[in-house]
């Protein structure tokens, strides 16, 4: 793989925006597009139109994944991506596919999905993405607020005696939980947006998930618990975002059917009832108690796991964790984890796994040091130069950029930093950290890493002793993997 462009790229965000319509077909190819921390996804009416090749050779493109019908997904950093997509706005393109528009006008001029359980596994981790991507600074900031206000609590046991620490705490624990309240509304919400339903219809029916209506229905049709509520088969909240997705998923395809017998003169009015009805039945009866116990499994699997009494099971399985999550994220399979994180955040109010493949990141940076270490003894600073403008990202949390730019292309440096990576992975499950959301990483990861039974500011220093680890770790895996100057070039 031939080196193209620096991170650091020479076009400004409205030219790398306006390069990238251009090589997917101009505005009339594409359907809608939306952004995530780092990347730009499109949707596309016709792939025959898109010029991948082009599209990948761009200034400021790290990436492009073009391997399902009708969309495509292009990394360009963090911060460019949402200034890009402030752009595509500008130019009139949508976030999501108007109802009248179909995706993929011609699908023989398409590209063939790959056959197998492989492509629909993926094809489903995307979905979770494109689901999840919007809600990505929600969940960010509320975390963050979360941690920091439990920091507050355990390192100023009288906080509440300060009032300025009383109103900062009370307002970091309510954007807390304005964010976590309507969960379920904001996944049913963008739920019916990515599978072409009415979106309000589709927050209505997340929302309804938490209601205590839900509580009155079960206690009528004799499946609520009494004296241990949380055991019932259905109850408030049963299921949570699990419940929304696969509930809104069907609301849409309930929509449709409705609409499409619908005189216009009633569509309006009608078809919304009758969706919501026609939906509400089967969602909380079926849909609820049966993403519920999926929820529980999934709970007790990684429980067994991440918070197992046994630290060799416990380190074994950081280690495991963290040296699989880079492969993750260059495939873009780390979205499918999505479901799981909020699944524990909704339960526990705290994510175990998320720490531990944290640590991903600095075994990235570790690696790429030894590569720049190697490199400047041989005088090629075209790679140091590509590291410089990567490493700033990757030490705030931010991957991409030495993936795509550095590890990836070389080859075995991905390895090396995925190796180094689970040695810190290990210790951070050792020592039990648990994290208040997902999302922050690196240096940025410190405020969220609050959780855990050893208290917030341990739980902290544990995490910071973690990325140190992997850091020195990979960079040592790295260069001792790395010995001559050819090992430095660009397969």
């Amino acid at each position: 793989m031939g080196l193209r462009h620096e991170y650091v790229a020479i076009m400004t965000c409205e030219e790398l925006a306006n390069g990238i319509i251009e090589c997917v077909g101009g505005t009339e190819n594409i359907a809608s597009a939306i952004n995530c921390m780092t990347r730009v996804r499109i949707r596309v009416n016709r792939d025959a139109a898109v010029r991948d090749d082009d599209l990948r050779a761009l200034d400021g493109v790290l990436s492009v994944t073009h391997n399902q019908q009708g969309y495509l997904e292009v990394v360009v950093g963090p911060g460019k991506s949402r200034k890009c997509i402030d752009v595509f706005r500008t130019l009139g393109i949508p976030s999501a596919v108007p109802e009248s528009q179909p995706v993929s006008e011609k699908p023989e001029e398409a590209i063939k999905p790959k056959a197998g359980v492989q492509f629909r596994l993926k094809a489903v981790l995307k979905t979770f993405g494109q689901i999840f991507a919007p809600l990505i600074p929600g969940v960010i900031a509320a975390g963050i607020c979360a941690g920091v206000a439990s920091l507050i609590s355990q390192a100023v046991p009288g906080y509440t005696e300060n009032e300025a620490l009383s109103v900062a705490y009370s307002l970091l624990t309510g954007i807390n939980a304005a964010f976590m309240a309507y969960l379920t509304g904001w996944a049913g919400y963008r739920t019916a947006e990515v599978f072409g339903g009415t979106p309000i219809l589709g927050g209505m029916v997340g929302m309804f998930t938490t209601l205590e209506s839900v509580n009155t229905l079960s206690a009528i049709v004799g499946l609520y618990n009494e004296a241990q509520p949380l055991n019932a088969i259905l109850r408030s909240g049963r299921g949570g975002v699990l419940a929304a997705v696969v509930g809104v998923w069907l609301m849409c395809k309930i929509e449709a059917a409705i609409r499409r017998r619908m005189p216009d003169a009633l569509d309006v009015v009608i078809s919304p009832i009758l969706t919501l009805f026609a939906t509400l039945v089967p969602y909380v009866f079926v849909v609820m108690p049966a993403t519920g116990l999926v929820s529980m499994g999934m709970c007790r699997i990684v429980g067994a796991i991440a918070v197992s009494p046994n630290p060799f099971v416990r380190m074994v399985s950081g280690f495991l964790g963290a040296l699989l999550f880079l492969p993750m994220v260059a495939t873009g399979m780390h979205h499918g984890l999505i479901a799981l994180y909020t699944v524990q955040l909704e339960t526990f109010g705290y994510v175990t796994l998320y720490p531990a493949l944290a640590m991903a990141g600095a075994g990235q940076v570790g690696a790429a040091l030894a590569i720049a270490f190697k490199a400047r003894r041989i005088g090629n600073m075209q790679i140091c130069r590509i590291i410089n403008g990567a490493l700033p990202a990757a030490v705030l949390g931010v991957g991409e950029p030495l993936i795509y730019g550095v590890t990836l292309p070389m080859g075995k440096p991905f390895i090396t930093a995925g190796i180094g990576a689970g040695f810190g992975g290990a210790f951070v499950m050792l020592m039990e950290v648990a994290s208040t959301t997902w999302g922050p990483s690196g240096i940025l990861g410190v405020f969220v890493m609050t959780e855990g039974p050893r208290g917030a500011v341990v739980s902290i220093a544990c995490y910071v002793i973690g990325l140190i680890i992997s850091c020195i770790a990979a960079f040592l895996i790295t260069a001792v993997t790395i010995r001559d100057a050819m090992s430095l070039s660009y397969k």
